[in-house]
């Protein structure tokens, strides 16, 4: 396959113009529409502008293309991850748009408000909405295809903060419980403009090392130059701490757990799926193709962090009582769990980390999406004991909630267990037996959370005042559909997807 040169290919761009394009006519629909019509017109634009994305990347697809002067990288593994960003960014967009589970859905009316003010609890009833959501989300979602895409490592930071910011915002907007969610937004902020300082300090000590910022540039620098090594392996430790953290994995997960409790359960679902995609994208271009001769260096370090996220995430995950920070735990194990397949080092781990972003992805929209259902008087019951009962009250979305969780425990006929095997597989065909060991007894300590809230909505009695089940709407309902579908259709026929990561795991320089 011919790569071809350098120069500005609109058509390999369109993806991300798309969303971009989607995004900025969105504010122009917040400054002209009547507000009474914008949630619909926005919804409509949104999905509208990922529809044509994902054709767009359809169409660009058996192309390896370096563009935009050497910035962006079209080649297997971006086009991948760009179309599994924006299939998950769609059904997350469904769940934001939902409304018949709140008077004016789960956003705020207006964001300027002080928390617990008679103002704030009167927006809480309005049949409005902060319609700004949608094309937040639409520059977030743009922001993490030119992250997967980036070529070289200051467009890498520019696709992370237009990644970022918008889900900074996203997150302060919730229609209940404002406080927490303001304090989860000051959280994730402050902690991610850290993490972005270390990243873009880890880009100028490498570039004080290889005299250049792309990747391929770097590559030939870690093979040939005669410049300090130290410049290299500190600014690489600062890029990862960057990476890292976007990717929830421990020691940089803090922010992970508060984060997902106190943001609007849509945009929990957002972060969980699509930016956990996009931090792994990047991951693997810049360790796979810039820094892959030096891997006896660094690969030891993620092999160890590995077993840490993967110990820590599944032993947490026991001690919660909160159903989405239950979530945010095992959000944290399977971060672990995919990096078994980054630290694998051959073509196999690429395509089986690919595979398992997708499936996991639909898999935690599907269980966020039965969260926004479990209802009481205060919004969403998520505290594990509301649960009791909860079979025998809705014993449909109870059987939904249990695919879910028998999928992220990994067993047989889930997508789960069909994304565990391949990064396993990959990692014992890459010599981290050991990492394969660890990632086998952590799944069988995380099976025991998953289990107890099955227990507890079977073999529990409900509480005379427990909380209701709500009827999705619609755009939940196709959520659900879709989530359901896919957790089984990658368990029982994966092998579709699981041929078209093997196609798309070439990196191009």
């Amino acid at each position: 396959m011919n790569i071809e040169a350098p120069k500005l290919d609109y058509a390999a761009l369109s993806p991300i113009l798309i969303l971009i394009g989607a995004a900025c006519v969105g504010i122009l629909i917040e400054a002209f529409v009547p507000r009474r019509a914008r949630h619909f017109v926005q919804v409509g634009l949104s999905l509208v502008g990922l529809a044509a994305a994902f054709v767009a990347v359809v169409l660009v697809a058996q192309r390896e293309v370096i563009t935009a002067a050497g910035a962006i990288a079209i080649d297997g593994p971006a086009l991948f991850l760009s179309g599994s960003i924006i299939v998950l960014g769609a059904v997350s967009i469904l769940l934001m748009a939902e409304r018949s589970l709140d008077a004016g859905g789960s956003f705020v009316a207006q964001a300027a408000v002080v928390a617990g003010s008679p103002p704030d609890r009167r927006l809480a009833s309005e049949p409005t909405s902060h319609t700004e959501a949608f094309p937040l989300a639409m520059f977030a979602l743009a922001g993490m295809l030119v992250f997967v895409s980036s070529n070289d490592l200051l467009m890498m930071f520019i696709g992370l903060e237009v990644l970022s910011l918008p889900l900074y915002l996203l997150c302060a907007l919730a229609r209940r419980r404002r406080l927490l969610s303001q304090e989860a937004a000051v959280k994730y902020f402050l902690l991610g403009a850290f993490a972005s300082a270390f990243f873009l300090y880890g880009v100028a000590l490498i570039y004080g090392y290889a005299g250049a910022i792309d990747l391929a540039s770097i590559h030939d620098a870690v093979n040939g130059s005669q410049a300090n090594d130290a410049l290299l392996f500190i600014g690489l430790a600062m890029l990862l701490i960057g990476l890292l953290f976007k990717a929830g994995v421990v020691p940089f997960h803090s922010w992970t757990p508060d984060v997902y409790q106190g943001a609007p359960t849509p945009v929990t679902a957002l972060m969980a799926a699509c930016t956990k995609v996009a931090a792994f994208g990047a991951i693997l271009r810049v360790f796979y193709v810039a820094f892959q001769s030096t891997k006896w260096d660094w690969r030891p370090v993620l092999i160890g962090i590995a077993m840490l996220t993967m110990i820590v995430g599944s032993v947490l995950a026991v001690t919660q009582t909160d159903i989405k920070r239950l979530l945010a735990y095992s959000s944290i194990a399977n971060a672990g769990f995919i990096l078994t397949g980054v630290v694998a080092l051959n073509e196999r781990g690429v395509s089986s980390t690919l595979f398992y972003l997708a499936a996991y992805g639909f898999t935690t929209i599907g269980a966020f999406a039965v969260v926004m259902l479990v209802r009481d008087s205060d919004g969403e019951a998520t505290h594990l004991s509301r649960w009791a009962g909860l079979g025998r009250r809705s014993p449909l979305y109870a059987g939904v909630m249990t695919l879910f969780l028998l999928a992220f425990a990994g067993l047989p006929l889930t997508s789960g267990f069909i994304s565990k095997f391949a990064v396993f597989a990959a990692a014992i065909e890459g010599d981290a037996v050991s990492l394969v060991i660890v990632g086998v007894i952590a799944s069988m300590v995380l099976a025991f959370p998953y289990l107890r809230v099955i227990v507890l909505m079977y073999l529990s009695d409900p509480a005379e005042d427990g909380p209701t089940v709500s009827v999705p709407g619609g755009f939940t309902a196709a959520a659900l559909t879709i989530g359901v579908l896919a957790t089984l259709a990658l368990g029982v026929v994966p092998t579709q997807l699981l041929d078209l990561a093997g196609q798309a795991a070439q990196f191009v320089r």
